[in-house]
């Protein structure tokens, strides 16, 4: 792809991704507590994100299908309007309090996560190869100026639930299926020419997902663990957060604004992390990560009731999440044939979310049984397995004393 063909790629998926993260910021920052009041459990508050993360799960595969048969473009816009039709099945959910029908909804609203995740790949499809890290942080850190601002549509989103005569919480739903649905037609109109070229006719038929698996090994099994895992981490600690700030008094606008922080931390400084990938390294960016992430867990963990505090906290989990997403992707990207590479990253992102989704139901279980510092504790201790992949993989290996 010719640079200005590829500069225009990348805009346009930063231009979607800022739409779409308004979306998802708005319906991350409540789904826990729309959780909570119908049930009337905080040990059932961690169910907004697992559905959330299954439902990603669910959907990469076939939108990683549809992608490498049909292309990026409409693959990424069913992705968005997916999650369109997730985030009115919660705001129906939430007005019938309904558990089986905001579950259906956040299942539904994860299909927006999905064509999140996949447009970073999407930006390295044709970039060069000194470029990934860059192209994908690009797309990663435009979801800084949505998703940040998600979150804080919390106050305004009470405010058209009333007039709607919804339940408040549901408000920002509304903001959620308005905002995936600019993001679809954004993407459907401008993302042109698809990033996966699939003009020539003579080309062999595109293989199915279960050709990705021979390829999970090496380098490549490093980066999908390293990438699933930080997720985990991440995952854990955000879900119960409001739910922990709530049980301290914390005011929904103070809640969001910090799930806000979290949020910017996550994306903001991505075009440094997609620097540093390329010029240094993944493997030490991801390590780098890994070590930010169990700081964020120690000051997150022994917040107590000081907002302040939880807040730092639950900004360097973003960081380190971004280091190592951002490093990961690239490692993986840069570690599989092209021909396949759509499904192994599909693959990537099913196991990212699978991860995430267990990552939530446990961090509920522990939090009920025990409390929010042990859950970061049990956080940071998911961290070893990436450390320890990563200085392994990096061995020289043993020369041959014949």
């Amino acid at each position: 792809m010719t640079w200005p063909a590829q500069r225009r790629t990348v805009g346009t998926l930063a231009l979607a991704q800022v739409v779409g993260g308004i979306g998802n910021g708005a319906g991350l920052a409540v789904g826990a507590l729309l959780i909570e009041d119908v049930t009337g459990s905080a040990g059932w508050a961690g169910l907004s994100v697992v559905a959330m993360t299954l439902g990603a799960a669910g959907f990469t595969i076939p939108l990683s299908n549809f992608a490498v048969h049909r292309g990026r473009r409409p693959a990424l816009t069913a992705g968005w309007l997916g999650g369109a039709l997730g985030a009115v099945t919660v705001v129906i959910g939430a007005e019938l309090a309904s558990l089986p029908l905001l579950l259906l909804g956040f299942l539904l609203f994860g299909s927006s996560t999905a064509a999140n995740l996949q447009s970073r790949f999407a930006a390295a499809d044709r970039a060069e190869p000194e470029a990934v890290g860059r192209s994908i942080s690009l797309v990663v850190w435009a979801t800084t100026i949505g998703s940040v601002a998600g979150p804080n549509l919390t106050g305004p989103g009470a405010s058209v639930a009333r007039a709607l005569g919804i339940p408040e919480l549901a408000g920002p739903q509304v903001f959620s299926a308005i905002a995936f649905t600019g993001a679809g037609l954004l993407t459907w109109v401008l993302l042109r020419p698809d990033p996966i070229d699939r003009r020539d006719a003579a080309a062999p038929p595109p293989p199915r997902i279960a050709a990705a698996l021979p390829h999970v090994r090496g380098t490549t099994a490093v980066a999908i663990a390293s990438v699933a895992l930080s997720h985990a981490v991440m995952v854990a600690v955000m879900a119960l957060t409001p739910v922990h700030m709530s049980g301290h008094g914390a005011s929904l606008s103070i809640i969001g604004f910090t799930i806000s922080l979290h949020i910017a931390g996550m994306f903001a400084l991505s075009p440094v992390f997609g620097w540093m990938t390329d010029r240094w390294g993944a493997e030490p960016t991801i390590l780098l990560g890994q070590a930010v992430l169990i700081l964020a867990c120690g000051i997150a963990g022994t917040a107590g009731d000081s907002n302040v505090q939880i807040t730092v906290g639950l900004v360097l989990l973003g960081v380190g999440w971004s280091m190592s997403v951002i490093a990961g992707a690239a490692l993986l990207t840069r570690s599989v044939a092209a021909e396949v590479r759509p499904l192994v990253q599909g693959f990537s992102d099913l196991t990212m979310n699978l991860a995430g989704a267990a990552g939530g139901l446990v961090a509920g279980v522990v939090v009920a049984l025990w409390s929010f510092g042990a859950l970061t504790g049990v956080a940071a201790l998911l961290t070893m397995p990436v450390v320890a992949a990563i200085l392994v993989a990096s061995r020289p290996p043993a020369r041959s004393l014949t």
